[in-house]
């Protein structure tokens, strides 16, 4: 691969949806879908995408890349509409290619709708060969497009119950944003494994958002987290709200990376502040098997806050120890002889008189295929640290996610194959430590989580293809 963030070794989210609704024709619909997409640019940086209803039609635009070559594009600058839906995608399921991009948009017989998804769909190759069965032709090869044409063999009579029939029958994660019918409708799966939010403003503006942190940038008030198995629709009467779920399902198993990881700092997830998770993380690291050291170090940006959190707990001082190349991003282009450590060390660069002579913790949210945390201790180590103890402020990942994380497959996730000493051998730190499951559980209030990546227990049933698909 010749793209730096898929060399680097992290988990990705798959994307992020925003929805706009309002009474009236916008004049600055653009302004407002730029500012929230570009809050959630974070989720998702292979393609972006905008579909804006003026009433009668809808118009959709897409590029591949950042939120920024979207809007520098070819859309009309004169763009106005009263609702939009916005999309940020990074690819799990489907190809990089503009036809996955989101939102998609489809003509039916009673009108246009146009649809953007967060998640992944785990029944979706099944259900896509009994559509293809029944005549459905495909342009793309991603999940989404398997909901949009389910939604079209369902509707009849009107397009709300078409929806309703189709929410019922994908399996999987999912939270998704529509517009059809002069409606905004916000649908989030029966387990609430992907995030979705509802705020409003004082023009009487809905929004629905990924995550609180773009209610924020367009000036909205958060109202309150879409519930899971809840679809809302939002048109000029107001929101109204149902539970769409046939299942009798009483727990909500919402996705544990969002706090570790995924989100920003500043959002609120399910009525958790993610900052606070993460420090809390740190605290409970350091409450652990104390080590003698000089200085505490988070890798930025996600370790920092673990980070600031460890080094209150254990009183020693923190230090930014490693500062991170913020103008190399997806749109870097490596050399085609470019190994991994050189576009780590392209990305992280040590200041040396803070680490000279220490015994340095590094920090990090999480420990993956292990191959970045070797790296960076090597780099802390030729900057001359005595010693580097690694922690992970989060569980050993054993196995893949199946509902929109770009998570490894389980042959090539390190805790899956060894013991924790034989990862502390492999990344050659001093002393290796991670997050048991019960403290990230504490951290996030005890909750109910999805925490299948590290334990092997899912919420939903998984296709027996799909695991071995997944673990080959």
């Amino acid at each position: 691969m010749n793209n730096i963030d898929k060399l680097y070794d992290k988990p990705r989210e798959e994307c992020g949806v925003f929805g706009i609704y309002s009474k009236e024709i916008k004049k600055d619909i653009l302004k407002t879908l730029n500012y929230a997409l570009y809050s959630l640019q974070h989720r998702g940086q292979e393609s972006a995408g905008i579909t804006i209803s003026n009433y009668k039609h809808l118009f959709t635009y897409k590029s591949m890349g950042l939120v920024s070559d979207l809007f520098s594009s070819n859309i009309p600058k004169d763009t106005e509409g009263n609702i939009a839906i916005g999309h940020v995608r990074y690819s799990t399921t489907g190809e990089s290619k503009i036809e996955n991009a989101q939102p998609l948009e489809n003509l039916f017989r009673l009108g246009q709708i146009a649809i953007a998804h967060n998640g992944n769909l785990t029944n979706a190759e099944e259900l896509r060969y009994e559509l293809e069965e029944s005549g459905a032709t495909f342009n793309a090869t991603s999940d989404t497009e398997v909901i949009i044409k389910l939604i079209a063999r369902k509707t009849v009579n009107n397009f709300i119950e078409g929806i309703k029939e189709c929410i019922n029958i994908i399996k999987g994660a999912f939270a998704l944003v529509i517009v059809v019918d002069g409606k905004l409708i916000g649908v989030r799966d029966p387990y609430g494994i992907r995030p979705l939010c509802l705020g409003t403003n004082e023009n009487g503006d809905y929004f629905i958002s990924s995550e609180s942190c773009a209610l924020d940038a367009v000036g909205s008030k958060f109202i309150r987290n879409i519930e899971a198995g809840e679809m809302v629709i939002i048109d000029e009467d107001g929101v109204k709200s149902f539970k769409y779920t046939k299942e009798d399902i009483k727990k909500h198993y919402p996705c544990a990376f969002e706090h570790i990881y995924f989100a920003r700092p500043e959002s609120n997830i399910d009525g958790i502040n993610v900052y606070n998770v993460r420090f809390q993380t740190g605290v409970l690291l350091a409450k652990k098997n104390k080590v003698d050291a000089d200085i505490v170090i988070g890798v930025q940006d996600s370790g920092t806050i673990a980070a600031l959190g460890f080094a209150k707990e254990s009183g020693i001082p923190y230090s930014i120890g490693l500062v991170k190349n913020r103008y190399i991003g997806r749109t870097f282009i490596m050399p085609e002889q470019s190994s991994r450590e050189e576009t780590v060390k392209l990305k992280f660069n040590p200041i040396k008189h803070l680490i000279d002579g220490k015994r340095v913790i590094l920090i990090d949210d999480s420990l993956v295929r292990g191959t970045t945390s070797k790296i960076l201790i090597d780099i802390v180590r030729k900057a001359g640290a005595k010693e580097v103890h690694f922690r992970s402020a989060s569980p050993v990942i054993k196995s893949p996610c199946y509902y929109g994380v770009d998570i490894s497959s389980q042959k090539e996730l390190i805790g899956a194959k060894l013991s924790v000493e034989e990862i502390r051998k492999e990344i050659n730190a001093d002393t290796l430590e991670y997050l048991t499951i019960e403290d990230m559980l504490e951290a996030l209030h005890n909750h109910n989580y999805c925490i299948g990546c590290f334990t092997g227990n899912y919420p939903t049933d998984i296709p027996k293809k799909i695991n071995s698909e997944k673990s080959c």
